[in-house]
């Protein structure tokens, strides 16, 4: 299963880091590849992005159910295909290190099914784990830049 794991420390306390990751608008459009979503309800939304897979250029559409929203700490969600034939989950976790310190860390898990899933997958394995750093990087960001503009 091709997956990545990245942590960070931030700069900021656990709360902010919440107050940002519960709501999915802020942190979608910094998946890369990001085209648009849309929100389906609090805990479903559909994501689309355009992304590489070797030298094949394709649009992705997703689903995402969120599974878990554990204030302070944990958004857990899972990801479904709706283009193709992928799915998989992800979280991000925060874990307060003080006061004003907060370790962050995004997880995302895809796999491809169906007759190319293997070949797919051989692909994914660089590919998700960069993504994952990205996305973690993106998001630890941009809520550093909306912390500092908050306070």
């Amino acid at each position: 299963m091709p997956c990545g794991k990245h942590q960070l420390e931030l700069d900021i306390p656990i709360e902010y880091t919440w107050n940002f990751v519960s709501d999915m608008n802020n942190w979608a459009p910094l998946v890369p590849g990001y085209v648009k979503h849309e929100i389906i309800s609090c805990n479903q939304s559909t994501w689309e992005f355009k992304g590489e897979v070797g030298k094949i250029k394709k649009s992705v559409c997703l689903q995402i159910d969120i599974t878990e929203w554990k204030k302070p700490s944990t958004v857990s969600f899972n990801l479904t295909g709706l283009n193709e034939n992928f799915d998989g989950n992800g979280y991000f976790q925060a874990e307060k290190i003080n006061d004003k310190l907060t370790a962050m860390t995004g997880f995302l898990n895809i796999t491809a099914r169906g007759f190319t899933g293997p070949m797919i997958n051989s692909v994914l394995r660089t590919i998700v784990p960069k993504t994952t750093r990205e996305l973690t990087a993106a998001v630890a960001t941009k809520m550093g830049e909306v912390e500092t503009v908050m306070h």
